[in-house]
């Protein structure tokens, strides 16, 4: 039998019961933009990730341009964030002016390296952002120890990381914000692109969703130069009607990652994780010494890849005026040569997890 690496159809199929009335709702209200259904949402988004406050955006690289903007992080200003990650976390530091400063990873977590941050640390930098990578905590404990240190704010990518936690807490509360993506193949995925800020601080709160409303609290009244950035009124009824399943879906991700480990070769190296953390699994990647050997055989035996990331942010052409050079960050750039992403999503049949179990523990 052949395995997908991934077939979002399923969980529509499963939720369509449920989703396209309130989808009705939506047009019927004709609340369109922003509105009564995202509020709702924001509510209970704020409240899952046990924060005070979460500002819906039309997408998760505009939830970190925003971010940076509330933090008056601008041109001249630095940001440290990991060299593996996917481009968007570099993206929102670009869109504001400053200067993405990539530093490598650990080479057993694969998230950001607490030391090499530390290393990278200067006069202009303004902010240090952790990324919870495949949906794994970073070393939440030693950034916000040295961002303290240093009096910076310490962020959090946690585009793939909803409902993961550490020590005992839900990522996505330690930072002064973070920054959370909807995009449609994650653990919570909205029938678009959409994505979210979380806070606990008024005034940054406050200051997002202004700004992703034309600058404006009162209509017409435009306070400050503005975006338009809501998210729209579909994307926050159906996201608050998958934020019901969330937890679920992310323990079946833990499941068939535990029966993946417990029977790979050891040919195979998973990603490792912090003390007191709990993935969520956004991503079953692994790295092998022959990774062309294991796609062929993979391909040989039906079961779906993909890559996360095959190129590192710093050696990324739209970069190269950074000057950044191949042998900067080892580890990182190991492994974007090294990495290929098994099927992983809720929906997989036991056959189907068998089967991927049977063809990983026989390389």
């Amino acid at each position: 039998m052949n395995v997908p690496f991934f077939d979002l159809k399923r969980q529509y199929n499963q939720l369509k019961g449920e989703a396209l009335p309130l989808i009705e709702k939506v047009l019927e209200n004709t609340a369109f933009s922003g509105g009564p259904f995202v509020q709702e949402f924001e509510e209970n988004l704020a409240k899952y990730n046990q924060t005070k406050f979460a500002a819906a955006v039309n997408n998760g690289t505009n939830a970190i341009h925003l971010g940076l903007m509330a933090l008056n992080i601008g041109p001249g200003d630095e940001v440290i964030i990991p060299a593996n990650t996917f481009i968007a976390s570099a993206w929102g530091v670009s869109y504001v002016g400053a200067t993405p400063v990539f530093v490598d990873v650990d080479p057993h977590t694969w998230n950001i390296d607490v030391a090499a941050a530390e290393k990278a640390i200067t006069p202009n930098t303004k902010a240090i952002m952790g990324v919870h990578l495949y949906g794994q905590p970073c070393n939440i404990a030693g950034l916000v120890e040295l961002c303290e240190r240093e009096n910076i704010p310490f962020l959090e990518d946690n585009a793939q990381a909803i409902g993961a936690t550490y020590n005992g807490k839900v990522v996505g509360q330690f930072g002064s914000m973070s920054f959370t993506s909807f995009y449609p193949g994650k653990n919570l995925g909205s029938f678009g692109e959409a994505g979210a800020v979380f806070t606990n601080n008024q005034e940054y709160h406050n200051h997002i969703q202004m700004l992703k409303n034309h600058g404006c609290n009162v209509r017409y009244h435009h306070e400050i130069i503005g975006y338009n950035m809501r998210m729209e009124g579909i994307q926050g009824a159906v996201l608050n009607l998958k934020l019901n399943y969330i937890d679920g879906w992310n323990n079946k991700r833990r499941e068939i990652v535990n029966r993946y480990q417990s029977v790979a070769s050891n040919k195979l190296v998973f990603q490792a994780a912090e003390p007191n953390a709990v993935a969520v699994h956004h991503l079953c990647v692994v790295t092998t010494e022959n990774k062309d050997e294991f796609l062929k055989y993979l391909d040989e035996n039906g079961v779906g890849y993909a890559f996360h990331y095959p190129i590192p942010c710093h050696l990324q052409k739209a970069y190269a005026p950074l000057n950044y050079k191949l042998g900067d960050f080892p580890h990182s750039e190991y492994l974007a040569s090294h990495c290929i992403s098994l099927p992983l999503f809720p929906e997989m049949t036991d056959e189907e997890i068998s089967r991927v179990c049977e063809v990983i523990a026989k390389y």
